[in-house]
């Protein structure tokens, strides 16, 4: 059986120690080093070459944010960070995952085995996960550039719905950072992320983009130049006049907020007139929910394999024949500019 290879970095010698205990159980997955802060780090990874990095945040010397910075641009692999620093009301991660780790597990405060034991499964799912990723490196396109590139259309789009799951924060983060100001459509977009993180990432999306973030409240309309995501464990739907409904206690395949709701809320309500984008993910969640925006006349647009985190949700959606169109995350701003160009007021 092929193993895979994770390298620790922590300055807790205690939590490495239950780190490398935990991990030990998993007969598919070798620890094959650990390092106290991010220079060390960084010597092993050359002579190491482990799948997988687990990283700390805070760390003396070079810390977790600045130990993902330089393993992307010298020794590009999926990171994983595993740190009490993520903890809900931290904006810390939405910087971790803007300089290129993939995914988080909250650590325990408390350097207990028995504490632990509650993220260990986690932990060992997230990087069986992460092991089979192809890391990229981003490209920065301004909006300027974009309005420029536009290309001609008369279909009267009403709104743009986007789901994403593992990868998604980034991927949103890339897209929503190349749309001007003067984006005429209501972005609603729906991500899988742990409980308590919602806040700060629509806080964190709002600073790198032109537009207003924000969570949708019950009876609100979805503006142009809005971007809207649902509130945590609540389904986001529309009522008759096409105003936000809220679902309580609702689930679809597990998922809460789930983007098929939203995407068949969305085709029911705007039909031909509606975009929907599926990004990076695991699971097929979206894909039934973009064939209903398919099958009403709305455009579908899925991220293309290359250049996503986890080919899942997309990959679904286009064996389902649901995607008409499958982009590169770097091109789908554009051609989202390009679809509105000429969307009535």
């Amino acid at each position: 059986m092929a193993t895979t290879r994770v390298l620790l970095v922590d300055d807790s010698p205690i939590a490495l120690r239950i780190l490398m205990k935990i991990l030990a159980r998993e007969k598919d997955i070798e620890v094959v080093g650990s390092a106290s802060d991010g220079r060390q780090a960084l010597k092993m990874i050359a002579s190491l070459n482990p799948a997988v990095v687990c990283t700390d945040f805070h760390m003396p010397g070079m810390d977790g944010l600045a130990l993902v910075q330089n393993i992307m641009e010298f020794h590009p692999r999926p990171i994983l960070v595993v740190s009490v620093s993520v903890q809900p009301g931290s904006t810390n991660v939405f910087k971790l995952l803007d300089a290129g780790a993939l995914d988080i597990v909250t650590k325990p405060r408390l350097e207990q085995e028995s504490i632990y034991g509650g993220i260990a499964s986690e932990l060992a799912n997230k990087i069986r996960i992460l092991a089979g990723v192809h890391v990229f490196r981003k490209k920065n396109t301004s909006a300027t550039q974009l309005l420029s590139q536009i290309d001609s259309n008369t279909k009267q789009y009403r709104v743009l719905v986007i789901g994403a799951s593992t990868g998604g924060p980034q991927a949103l983060q890339t897209i929503l950072s190349q749309l001007p100001a003067s984006f005429p459509l209501p972005i609603i977009c729906i991500q899988h992320i742990s409980d308590g993180f919602l806040h700060n990432l629509v806080s964190w999306l709002g600073e790198n983009c032109a537009l207003k973030c924000q969570v949708a409240q019950a009876g609100m309309p979805p503006l142009p130049g809005n971007i809207y995501f649902p509130q945590e464990k609540m389904q986001l739907e529309f009522d008759t006049q096409g105003r936000f409904l809220i679902a309580h206690n609702t689930t679809n395949k597990g998922h809460c907020p789930s983007v098929s709701t939203t995407m068949k809320a969305a085709a029911e309500q705007f039909g031909e007139n509606m975009i929907s984008v599926l990004l990076t993910g695991m699971g097929d969640d979206g894909a039934d929910g973009m064939q209903a925006v398919s099958q009403a006349g709305g455009m579908t647009i899925a991220q293309n394999e290359a250049s996503c985190v986890v080919f899942g949700m997309p990959k679904q959606a286009i064996e389902l024949g649901a995607a008409k169109r499958v982009l590169a995350l770097d091109d789908i701003a554009h051609h989202l500019v390009g679809l509105c160009q000429r969307v009535a007021k």
